[in-house]
């Protein structure tokens, strides 16, 4: 299902406009008992790190437990359809991040239309991604890896979390700048993947810092580049990826969402739990541990992140021809 841009904006600002009965009753209650967090993929990966941080700090703020279920599988589909067809109670919550904006586009038979069935919540943080390879492997540098790469076609492969992901897109569109003839490698979710290329299996992946800047300070990754059009305070030594490649640039970015019905004072609940927690100076500091870059924020504000980023990664995906496995 297509869906336009101003049509998605507007879905997006009327999460805030929803029906309100018993609005007092229903915020003075909510949360009255554990909150299920749904995550689209497996344990560890990117998506997994940053709600459990999060959510441990939300559920101290609101008196709940948060309990996360990791639900992998078809490149989130199977964890975003499970929140779509959730009660709309606001204690079924989707994690949601860059790879639902792909998927917009990627997947067109489905059973759900993502910026119609699920409501933008609260955004969380913007990540970069980090070009990364084994430390045995001979380029130690940007320009170094694509002279390897073109010297030796068709010997390159690059690791995603999966098709659709943020880490894939961010292969799939270095391999457009730059001509390069490497091999896409999905796995279920980035621990996986970050496995098989720190034992060697695989030449780079272009994962979420988050998930992968403690094996870079363990020293069982090499960075060659950050994929944000500046340098990333979690790692100020890496260069950008755009000092050799021109113009390129990728962020992953996290936040929540729910079914679209949801009442709009338990959003704004959240929300501001949301909001609340990310003022905290502890997780402050440990998401910045993650290269994380805060976006507090309006559902509103979330909504409009997700048309943009859909609509960038919608040219992206029709122009290299890219499908669903």
């Amino acid at each position: 299902m297509t869906i336009s841009r101003r049509k998605f904006l507007n879905l997006a600002a009327g999460s805030g406009a929803l029906p309100v009965l018993s609005r007092t009753a229903r915020a003075q209650g909510y949360p009255s008992r554990p909150v299920h967090v749904i995550v689209p993929f497996a344990a560890a990966g990117p998506n997994d790190i940053v709600a459990r941080v999060v959510c441990q700090r939300m559920s101290e703020h609101l008196g709940q437990p948060f309990v996360i279920e990791n639900r992998p599988g078809a490149g989130t589909n199977v964890g975003t359809e499970m929140v779509v067809h959730a009660p709309p109670d606001g204690y079924t919550v989707l994690v949601v991040s860059s790879s639902h904006a792909i998927n917009a586009t990627l997947y067109d038979k489905l059973n759900f239309s993502f910026v119609r069935d699920i409501a933008p919540v609260a955004s969380i943080m913007r990540v970069p991604n980090v070009m990364v390879v084994n430390p045995t492997f001979p380029a130690r540098s940007v320009r170094e890896f694509i002279d390897y790469g073109k010297a030796n076609p068709g010997k390159l492969n690059f690791a995603s979390s999966g098709i659709g992901a943020s880490n894939h897109m961010s292969g799939e569109l270095f391999k457009v700048m730059t001509g390069l003839d490497m091999t896409h490698v999905p796995y279920r979710s980035s621990g996986p993947a970050l496995t098989d290329l720190i034992s060697g299996q695989v030449q780079v992946m272009f994962d979420a810092m988050s998930s992968s800047v403690e094996h870079i300070r363990a020293g069982r990754l090499r960075p060659l580049g950050v994929t944000t059009a500046t340098k990333a305070d979690a790692l100020p030594e890496v260069p950008v990826v755009a000092d050799v490649v021109p113009g390129y640039e990728v962020s992953n970015w996290f936040g929540f969402g729910m079914p679209r019905s949801t009442p709009a004072d338990v959003i704004m609940t959240f929300n501001k739990a949301v909001d609340e927690a990310l003022a905290d100076p502890k997780l402050k500091a440990r998401l910045a541990e993650l290269g994380g870059i805060l976006m507090p924020g309006s559902p509103a504000d979330f909504g409009k992140l997700i048309a943009e980023e859909t609509e960038k990664w919608g040219k992206v995906i029709r122009s290299a021809n890219i499908k669903p496995a």
